[in-house]
């Protein structure tokens, strides 16, 4: 049975930090384990990242990460309101308009 908490935690402490490792291994613990409550954490705690280098780790990843990192980086940048990075991911057929432009 997975250990949800120290999961949580694990994100948590990843996203605060906001180094380039540490989105890293948020990209590869969402990647690796798509369920509903890890993919949750994902989406809440990315969006705590302040790290000039997460930012353009999550950058990185809307352009050039899975369909899944695509997805949670666009709802990062569109919660921050950095339209114009998503308007690049769109114009690019990385996500989709429902991923891009839906709150």
């Amino acid at each position: 049975m997975l250990n949800y908490k120290t999961i949580f935690e694990d994100i948590e402490k990843s996203c605060l930090s906001g180094k380039s490792q540490d989105i890293d291994h948020v990209m590869t613990i969402l990647t690796r384990s798509a369920d509903l409550p890890t993919t949750k954490a994902v989406d809440f705690y990315l969006g705590q990242v302040n790290h000039p280098e997460g930012i353009n780790r999550i950058k990185f990843y809307l352009f050039n990460g899975s369909l899944i990192q695509r997805n949670y980086c666009t709802l990062y940048f569109a919660r921050k309101n950095k339209w114009e990075t998503v308007n690049e991911a769109f114009r690019r057929g990385l996500v989709d308009w429902k991923q891009a432009y839906s709150r």
